[in-house]
């Protein structure tokens, strides 16, 4: 199923204790990238998402946004340190007799220096979370993949609208071709009849001339490579995943067919034809520069 380059996708999932929400989208770009904003909290299963999205995307600038919200509040606590305080008060009853002085410490005041009470992050289900997270991903991708495959189609209604026209201009420099040497011949004929008109024509000169001249401006060959290639590129279109590459290759050797045909062109009508043909190659590697 061919597919495009672009695509978004997004995915909600919520229940009783947590929710996440993921988004994907992505852009043109010649290799896999894939960058996934989250949070600290969800950094440990990165690499368990990258192989996850592996499955789904082979080419791409893919940018991931996850944004989790926990509502068990389960997820921190607080945590008293009785040796610490105990710590604390006996050096300041110390302070205390040392110094003279009353000792009129109270509990909120002990509270308030560092590390009688501390926050720690309660430990988390692992297994749990990633499952969570997984389901999530798979459907995101899953929805990123479809927009994929749906902006995919019309590229591929394209490329074959356009690959259709690339082969009637084909069949019109292979019609217009022989024409051209037929034209070349009566010219020829009519300009040595002209400056030779009480002399016998040598007619071999004549037909050697006319068969360099053939030769020259013969593309028969350009012509059935360039229609083989137009039938392999619509024949991979047809193919499963990642042919971005091989249909650029396909228009390079299309482009170069082209090239020489119009090199080889001495008439107007099949020079228009080959710039054409020049024009809709180019367009058609455009296109398939949005091809994963």
């Amino acid at each position: 199923m061919l597919k495009s380059m672009t695509g978004f996708g997004r995915y909600e999932s919520e229940n009783l204790q947590k929710k996440i929400t993921i988004e994907m989208k992505a852009v043109n770009h010649r290799y896999c990238e894939i960058s996934i904003r989250m949070p600290k909290k969800l950094g440990f299963f990165e690499a368990s998402m990258r192989n996850l999205l592996k499955k789904y995307i082979n080419r791409g600038k893919v940018d991931i946004f996850i944004n989790y919200e926990d509502y068990s509040g389960s997820s921190s606590c607080v945590k008293y340190n009785a040796d610490i305080a105990r710590e604390y008060f006996e050096q300041i009853r110390q302070m205390g007799e040392e110094f003279g002085i009353d000792n009129d410490i109270k509990a909120s005041t002990l509270a308030r220096f560092p590390e009688v009470f501390n926050i720690e992050e309660q430990s988390v289900d692992e297994e749990e979370l990633w499952n969570f997270i997984e389901d999530a991903l798979t459907k995101c991708a899953e929805n990123f993949v479809k927009t994929r495959i749906d902006e995919g189609a019309h590229l591929k209604e394209d490329l074959v609208g356009k690959l259709d026209n690339m082969v009637g201009m084909i069949d019109l420099i292979e019609k217009r071709s022989p024409e051209v040497v037929d034209e070349y011949r009566n010219r020829l004929y009519a300009k040595v009849e002209e400056l030779l008109s009480d002399t016998k024509i040598d007619q071999g000169i004549l037909a050697t001339e006319i068969t360099i001249f053939a030769d020259k401006i013969c593309v028969d060959e350009e012509t059935v490579r360039l229609k083989a290639h137009i039938a392999n590129m619509k024949s991979t279109l047809n193919e499963a995943d990642n042919v971005g590459r091989k249909l650029d290759f396909i228009a390079q050797e299309m482009n170069r067919e082209a090239n020489t045909i119009l090199s080889k062109a001495s008439d107007l009508e099949i020079t228009n034809t080959a710039i054409n043909l020049k024009t809709d190659i180019e367009k058609i590697r455009e296109q398939i520069q949005n091809i994963e």
